[in-house]
C-alpha cells in the first residue's frame, strides 16, 4: 500500500533521512523507533505525502507521490488515517464534531450512528458533548485516534500517541491499535517507549524498525 525505495530527505540544511526502503503492507503492523530528532515524524510524513523526498520515490497504493495532482493526493490521504503528536482540536467545537471534522470538512453528511459507536469504541460516549479544554489528556489521545479513522482508513500512522499519558492509558491505546489491526487496518506507530513495544509483542506480530544515522534498520531482539 505505501512504499519508500530508496528515499533521502533534507531537514534544516542537513541530510536526515537516506537510503530509506518501506513497505507497509495489508494488515501489517510495525513499529518506528529511534532517538529524539532521528527522523521519525520525518518519515511519518513522506509516507502520507505531507513531504515530498528529495530522491527515490514514494508510492500510495500505487501511484506516485510526485505524479499526484493536488486533488488526486487528497482522495488518497482519505485512505491514511494519522494521529498527530501535538493532537491538536478546534476548542470552540465538542469533542464528536472534532471527531467527525473529515466529514464536514469535505462537506458529507456525518454517519451519526457509525459516530456514535466509534465514540463508544474509544470509550469517550459520555464525553461527546464535551468541549477539548476540559478533556484530560488521555481522552484527547483517544478521541484523536477516532478522528483518524472515522473514514475507516487502509492505514493508521501514530505519531508518539503514548507521549503524554501513563502507562495505564498508553496501553488502553495499543490495545485499541492492535484491535484495529485484527480488523485488517495497517498500523505503523512512532515511538521511543520500549515498554510499550515489548508489551506489544504478546498481543501482535510487529515488525521494529529503527532509525540508526539516517538509515532504516529491523531492530534486534534485544528490544
Amino acid at each position: 500500500m505505501i512504499r519508500l525505495a530508496n528515499v533521502s530527505h533534507d531537514y534544516g540544511g542537513r541530510g536526515l533521512l537516506r537510503g530509506i526502503d518501506l513497505h507497509i503492507a495489508p494488515g501489517a503492523f510495525h513499529f518506528l523507533t529511534g532517538p529524539s530528532g532521528a527522523g521519525k515524524s520525518t518519515l511519518l510524513k513522506l509516507c502520507y505525502g505531507e513531504l515530498q523526498p528529495r530522491s527515490g520515490t514514494v508510492e500510495l497504493f500505487g501511484q506516485s507521490l510526485g505524479a499526484l495532482s493536488r486533488d488526486g493526493l487528497a482522495d488518497t490521504r482519505r485512505r491514511i488515517g494519522v494521529i498527530h503528536q501535538d493532537c491538536q482540536f478546534l476548542d470552540h467545537l465538542t469533542l464528536a464534531e472534532n471527531v467527525a471534522l473529515p466529514f464536514t470538512a469535505t462537506g458529507r453528511a456525518v454517519p451519526v450512528n457509525d459516530l456514535r459507536e466509534l465514540l463508544g469504541w474509544v470509550g469517550l460516549g459520555p464525553q461527546a458533548d464535551a468541549l477539548p479544554p476540559t478533556l484530560s489528556g488521555g481522552e484527547r489521545q483517544r478521541a484523536a485516534l477516532a478522528r483518524a479513522v472515522i473514514l475507516s482508513p487502509e492505514v493508521v500512522l501514530a505519531d508518539e500517541p503514548t507521549g503524554n499519558v501513563d502507562p495505564e492509558m498508553s496501553q488502553r491505546l495499543l490495545s485499541l491499535l492492535v484491535e484495529l489491526n485484527r480488523m485488517g487496518t495497517a498500523v505503523m506507530i512512532a515511538t521511543h517507549d520500549m515498554t510499550l513495544i515489548r508489551n506489544a509483542k504478546s498481543a501482535v506480530s510487529a515488525r521494529v524498525l529503527r532509525i540508526v544515522d539516517g538509515g532504516l534498520q529491523a531492530a534486534g531482539a534485544d528490544l
